[in-house]
């Protein structure tokens, strides 16, 4: 019997590519994306099926869970894959997108999570692989503490929920994937600006340089990501933590091996 994945976040990206390797390697693919009306791709499959999802909606949450365990009879393990970025300096930033931030990235999974935990309690297990960033575990790049709080958070979440959900047989994984080829993660971001602010223009001109024009070599190949999902879905891969790539790893290492204060000095000089 075929095994069933529950993504979110599919129209474009990473959530789109794990979909199709997954329905490729004969899973039942329940696709999520705030507009599936628009969808054309994913509708070529057979064993993927596509369902409306705005993460931040609980009512949809609820609904979309429904119709999918509804039309597969069980959900084996579920991708929050779903997010989005806020930068600019703190100060200038608008409420909403404050609150978005959160929303989207922290709380979208806790809504996702919660839909489903009847259901892995019922079956006597299950899977929940949480996407997140090597932004979740270090900082890298300024102006990104809103980003850079809301990973913080998924991690936070997802260590606490170890103790309370493996004694149920359920596992819980973090992809931290840094930047990959093909993903307009740009195209998404919302900047927080305040045209009559100059102090940070400096830091903004610099870091929206190098979101525009990145450094092709610190870009990882999307495969690998979804290799690396596929892997802790399939058992191949046991580890609680996975970081891909390179500028992750090297972050990672120097974050472990100075003091925290030689850390952010290190990183604060390559943007002066």
């Amino acid at each position: 019997m075929s095994k069933t994945v529950f993504i979110t976040g599919t129209s474009s990206g990473l959530g789109k590519l794990t979909a199709i390797r997954f329905a490729q390697l004969g899973w039942n693919v329940a696709a999520t994306m705030r507009t599936p009306e628009s969808e054309t791709e994913l509708t070529a499959y057979e064993n993927i099926k596509i369902f409306k999802l705005d993460v931040t909606k609980v009512d949809q949450v609820k609904s979309a869970v429904e119709q999918a365990i509804a039309a597969f009879g069980k959900i084996d393990v579920v991708v929050n894959n779903a997010g989005m970025g806020t930068y600019g300096p703190l100060e200038l930033a608008k409420e909403e997108s404050i609150d978005w931030q959160f929303a989207v990235n922290a709380r979208g999974p806790i809504n996702v999570i919660r839909g489903f935990l009847p259901h892995f309690r019922s079956n006597g297990g299950g899977m929940f692989i949480n996407i997140s960033s090597f932004m979740g575990v270090t900082t890298a790049v300024p102006l990104g503490s809103l980003y850079n709080m809301s990973k913080f958070a998924l991690e936070g979440l997802t260590e606490g929920l170890y103790y309370e959900l493996k004694p149920l047989n359920i596992e819980l994984r973090l992809i931290e994937q840094g930047g990959s080829t093909g993903n307009n993660f740009t195209g998404n971001i919302t900047w927080n600006k305040e045209e009559t602010i100059k102090d940070y223009d400096s830091l903004m001109t610099t870091v929206e340089a190098l979101m525009a024009n990145p450094n092709a070599s610190q870009l990882d190949d999307p495969q690998t990501i979804v290799d690396a999902i596929v892997a802790q879905a399939t058992g191949e891969s046991t580890k609680f933590r996975t970081v891909i790539g390179a500028s992750g790893k090297n972050l990672l290492a120097l974050r472990n091996s100075v003091p925290i204060e030689e850390y952010l000095e290190t990183i604060a000089k390559n943007y002066r």
